[in-house]
């Protein structure tokens, strides 16, 4: 039908406006037509019945049933007393017929006499009352038996009143219910209006086939990409939550873990790590960003929604970079271990080369005892103090992490009470954790007063529990800065260079949570040195053999704070390729 009328389809916003004001007309018109009625019906037996009480006032006067009674009215005093009746009532006519049907009053003088135009219906002594048309038009009609004193009807009374007049009392009423129906229309083309308006506004002016293309564009997006989505509206509740969202959350609802949040949950009651929620509580915009969820390690972003001036609300996706940071972790283990083994090969080199010229020299003598010291002191790079640690995972990272703090001005040196008797059963989560270790203390220490700037690496075996302790030449940590220190992205650095940080210290207090462990700022500084980290490990070392059930840890410590005649001091930078 709209198309027909305006030649195309019109808007939806159009649409609606139009629709709801036809309902309105047809709805008022109908209302106003049978309230039409209903007065009109009200008007006619109102009417009806003053025409009854006329007749029935006419019919007692004693004049009138004297004289039809006499059957003559020779002085006409019937004629006379329904004129006064037509005068005080206004009636349209008051005729009085005798039982024969003869006239003794009416209107027209010249119908006196004469009998009625329709036969009398009172003579069997009943009212009527009715709407009929006679020779002076359509009236509104009631005939009254007359009686004598003793019941005997002798004739009839017949009053009417015009049916135009009661159809005039009305109009008045007609007319004020159709000024109410039309204000009523006004008044309800402007609240359509008005919700039109407001549904245009909440569609943003999208048409029906354009939101179902939305819809099914947005379907398409949100269960078709790997990435998850979650996004809010301006009050902070949730309009889409798509499955790869919720499990990346580790979402539990009662329909089972792993289900979507449902549209219309709230922030607060979303159950949402505290990280991503105060990123959608405080509007924080972000770009791939790095967050540490759970035992997830997450890529965020975090954008506003707007469509022209409007903010629509906040959007973020998640990518899971779990894997790809395990990956990463073990090949910064192999890369370290790879280095201490290409460190080892070099000296290889160097010591097969003295051996050689020491043989084509004819030193016999000396090459013999060369070899000797080689069998008793096996082949290492990092000299006596990465003698005591048994694990090449640890070897290899202590060489690599020397070699980067040299070139940053950093000396890094194992601490001389160090053991490590046993390999790693768990050799890339300690070497993550130790890596970030390290990497932050040489940064704290490249940026402290201190010079020369140092870190210290202690570890230690007690059963198959680990215990590491990283100590820096910086300035400490702030107090202030101490109580959100592993707060997934927080960081001390500038904020041009905070892009990548924030993540090291949390992800390694997840690692340690993970084995039943603890890592802590033991403390934030002290004279002479800055901060301290201590981090214990259960169940990350080989179980311990006969001379290393508990109890031994001791002696071995005391035994090591003995120099032996035959060992340096160990003071010397750990991992140094010679």
């Amino acid at each position: 039908m709209f198309r027909h009328v305006f030649g195309r389809r019109p808007r939806l916003a159009t649409q609606t406006l139009l629709a709801q004001v036809t309902v309105l007309c047809v709805v008022l018109g109908g209302g106003l037509a049978l309230t039409a009625e209903l007065l009109r019906d009200s008007a006619e037996q109102n009417y009806e019945q003053r025409a009854l009480a006329v007749a029935r006032s006419t019919a007692e006067n004693p004049v009138v049933v004297d004289r039809i009674a006499a059957g003559d009215d020779p002085q006409g005093e019937v004629q006379q007393a329904a004129e006064a009746v037509l005068r005080r009532t206004g009636m349209l006519f008051v005729v009085v017929t005798d039982s024969r049907g003869i006239r003794y009053s009416h209107p027209d003088p010249a119908l006196l006499g004469k009998e009625v135009s329709t036969a009398p219906t009172a003579l069997d002594g009943r009212e009527s009352v009715a709407i009929q048309r006679g020779t002076l038009g359509d009236s509104a009609r009631a005939k009254v038996p007359l009686r004598t004193a003793d019941g005997r009807v002798i004739g009839e009374v017949s009053t009417g009143v015009r049916l135009s007049t009661a159809l005039g009392a009305a109009a008045p009423l007609i007319r004020e219910e159709g000024a109410f129906a039309g204000g009523a229309l006004l008044v309800g083309a402007g609240a359509a209006a008005l919700l039109t308006r407001r549904l245009k506004r909440q569609t943003l002016g999208l048409e029906p086939v354009d939101l179902a293309d939305l819809l099914r564009e947005q379907q398409a997006v949100l269960h078709g990409v790997g990435d998850g989505v979650l996004a809010v509206d301006q009050g902070g509740r949730v309009t889409v939550c798509n499955a790869e969202a919720a499990r990346l959350l580790d979402h539990d609802s009662p329909s089972g873990p792993g289900t979507p949040l449902p549209p219309g949950t709230a922030i607060a009651e979303a159950g949402l790590p505290p990280a991503l929620a105060r990123i959608l509580t405080e509007r924080q915009e972000l770009w791939q960003s790095v967050l540490v969820v759970g035992e997830r390690v997450l890529v965020v972003t975090a954008q506003p929604v707007r469509r022209g001036e409007r903010n629509l609300g906040h959007v973020l996706t998640l990518r899971d970079r779990t894997e790809l940071d395990e990956l990463a972790r073990e090949r910064s283990a192999l890369r370290a271990l790879s280095d201490a083994l290409r460190a080892q090969a070099h000296e290889y080199t160097n010591r097969l080369h003295t051996l050689a010229g020491l043989l084509d020299t004819g030193a016999t003598a000396e090459a013999r005892g060369y070899l000797r010291e080689l069998a008793a002191a096996p082949l290492a790079t990092e000299g006596r103090d990465g003698a005591r640690l048994a694990d090449p995972y640890l070897r290899g990272l202590l060489a690599a992490k020397a070699a980067t703090a040299s070139e940053h001005g950093v000396a890094l040196r194992l601490d001389e009470d160090s053991h490590l008797p046993r390999r790693l059963t768990d050799p890339l989560d300690v070497v993550s954790v130790v890596g970030n270790l390290l990497d932050n203390a040489v940064k704290a220490a490249e940026s402290g007063e201190r010079r020369p700037a140092w870190v210290e690496l202690s570890v230690l075996a007690e059963g198959d529990t680990l215990h590491v302790a990283v100590l820096d030449s910086g300035d400490g940590v702030a107090e202030a800065d101490a109580a959100q220190l592993f707060r997934s992205g927080f960081t001390t650095r500038a904020a041009d260079e905070r892009d990548g940080h924030g993540i090291g210290l949390t992800l390694a207090r997840q690692l340690v949570d993970k084995h039943g462990g603890e890592l802590r700022l033991e403390r934030t500084g002290g004279v002479g040195h800055g901060a301290v980290f201590v981090a214990r490990i259960p169940g990350v070392l080989e179980r311990p053999g006969v001379l290393e059930q508990p109890g031994a840890l001791e002696q071995l410590t005391a035994a090591e704070d003995e120099p032996a005649e035959h060992e340096p001091a160990a003071d010397e930078l750990v991992g140094g390729a010679r």
